[in-house]
């Protein structure tokens, strides 16, 4: 290129001007095809309903659409001792690759169950952030390869997983909702808009245990968050007729009654899931929906299991299983 460019200082003017129109005229189909061979993210919306009752969390996600033709929640394994519901763009396209890729498959662990601390406010355990930080690092080159703007507000997540599970140390049961956000920034060119976009650190939010001394009910988590309806735990304390038509049944009577009096965690754990099992189809209606417990001993079970099988994390056989992670956390 260089040669032919100082050979080209002793053509004619003529010559040159007509190189420039030509180029002008190959550019400018190329930077809109280039726009339609973009990077594509897929959207999953939904709510996610957990219950932590004696012995065994029982959770539910059910699919609610976001846009035409969106994936459902997926369910990824994350650890010995962890699933995460994955929603928002948890699933990307590229159109030079048939085969999509996708966020719940082949994650890798990325560390022992790390023992827990007293953590400050609004910052997560230092396991949690090394699941967190695996995500990210898996999202980051994706988000990267956007360019156009896109009409996503900053203050809403572009990725958001839910992890349920349990702590180490015989710390118990516990519900994170993980967000990760994005900004852009115009990058000055000569012609078509071109967006520099990237993916924040994620941010951590601990829906269960709940505070101290607070009653303990059913845990809920929207994507997006601006879904309405009410919770179910509203509706089971709103008396609502499609919930309280279960309590003709003596064994979930008793289950409503721990539910309604904040004591969910005193719930027989095989009425529970049976619960479970019978209110989720009911305020799912049309909508797709699956339905698993996670056991301290037994890990995952599936009592309506997804259409395809979960991916257990694969682990790092060159890290032994108690050995101190050197990453730096990932704060909020």
């Amino acid at each position: 290129m260089r040669a032919s460019r100082r050979g080209a200082r002793y053509r004619p003017l003529y010559l040159r001007l007509s190189f420039v129109f030509l180029l002008l005229a190959i550019a400018l189909p190329v930077r809109a095809q280039d726009r339609e061979d973009e990077i594509i993210a897929n959207l999953a919306g939904g709510r996610v309903i957990v219950h932590v009752a004696r012995e065994v969390i029982i959770f539910a996600a059910i699919d609610q659409p976001v846009e035409p033709n969106s994936i459902p929640p997926r369910v990824a394994g994350v650890d010995s001792s962890h699933i995460a519901v994955l929603f928002g763009a948890s699933e990307w396209r590229i159109p030079a690759d048939p085969k999509p890729v996708r966020l719940d498959r082949s994650f890798q662990r990325l560390g022992g169950r790390e023992r827990r601390d007293e953590s400050a406010p609004g910052e997560a355990e230092p396991d949690l952030e090394l699941i967190g930080t695996g995500f990210l690092e898996k999202l980051r080159p994706l988000v990267a390869q956007l360019h156009h703007k896109v009409d996503f507000s900053p203050d809403d997540a572009i990725f958001q997983m839910v992890i349920i599970g349990y702590a180490p140390e015989n710390y118990g049961p516990e519900v994170w909702v993980v967000e990760y956000h994005m900004d852009q920034q115009q990058v000055a060119t000569r012609g078509e808009e071109y967006w520099q976009t990237r993916l924040q650190r994620p941010h951590f939010t601990q829906l269960y245990p709940q505070e101290k001394h607070a009653p303990h009910t059913l845990v809920e988590s929207r994507y997006p968050a601006n879904q309405r309806g009410p919770t179910l735990n509203e509706m089971i304390q709103g008396n609502d007729p499609r919930i309280t038509s279960l309590a003709r049944e003596p064994r979930f009577e008793k289950v409503l009654e721990n539910l309604r009096a904040g004591t969910a965690q005193k719930a027989a754990p095989v009425d529970s899931v049976d619960y479970m099992r019978a209110v989720v189809p009911l305020i799912a209606g049309n909508s797709r929906f699956i339905i698993g417990t996670m056991g301290e001993q037994r890990g995952l079970d599936w009592v309506v299991p997804p259409s395809e099988p979960v991916e257990k994390a694969e682990e790092d056989k060159n890290r032994p299983p108690d050995a101190p992670t050197l990453r730096r956390p990932v704060k909020p």
